[in-house]
């Protein structure tokens, strides 16, 4: 799943038909942009892929974020209160988890797919084997310093979900306009979750 922080929502039509072009189907955009939401509302718009808000931090930032078309929400670490207004707002929520103690406290309110942030400074597919053996109900989606040199380990796992990475569509991509990269990268990431 790609990782986007796209400071200028002119590139957010641009950055979707790439990243559908190359088999994305789902993408999280970063709210952590002035413009963060006028890009998620031109991807959504899209049509082509199911599109989150990455980074929210607060139950306002979720809300805002679901006006904008948000199918899920992601949060780099597990907020009660944003669990609480996503579940009232009817959005699938996926809270970052860095210890066993939090991924209980996730358990408890009922989730069972959490985001292990961040995963390759925390040990990588170490931690998450460490993590996954005792709960073995829940799904992982890691995201974190994963390059498409890691993806294998992870997706090799049985408890991963679904991998989140930025390496797809950097600031430089998007600077630089190179779509074309764009597509190929995401390309080869799908390629290598699909063999």
């Amino acid at each position: 799943m790609p990782v986007l922080t796209v400071p200028d929502p002119a590139t957010a039509a641009p950055l979707a038909d790439a990243l559908t072009a190359g088999g994305a189907r789902c993408a999280e955009v970063a709210f952590r942009t002035p413009d963060a939401e006028q890009v998620l509302k031109a991807m959504a718009a899209h049509g082509g892929l199911a599109v989150g808000a990455g980074t929210v931090l607060t139950p306002q930032q979720a809300e805002r974020a679901v006006q904008a078309g948000a199918r899920f929400v992601v949060s780099p670490g597990y907020v009660e209160e944003v669990v609480v207004r996503c579940r009232e707002l009817g959005v699938a929520v996926v809270p970052g988890i860095a210890t066993a103690s939090e991924l209980m406290r996730a358990l408890k309110a009922g989730l069972d797919t959490v985001k292990l942030f961040p995963a390759e400074p925390l040990g990588g597919t170490r931690t998450l084997n460490a993590l996954a053996a005792p709960f073995p109900q829940v799904r992982f989606v890691p995201t974190g310093g994963i390059g498409l040199a890691q993806l294998s380990g992870y997706l090799a796992h049985p408890a991963v979900l679904a991998i989140g990475g930025s390496w797809m569509a950097t600031a430089a991509h998007l600077e630089r306009g190179d779509y074309d990269g764009i597509r190929r990268l995401t390309a080869e990431a799908v390629e290598s979750g699909t063999t």
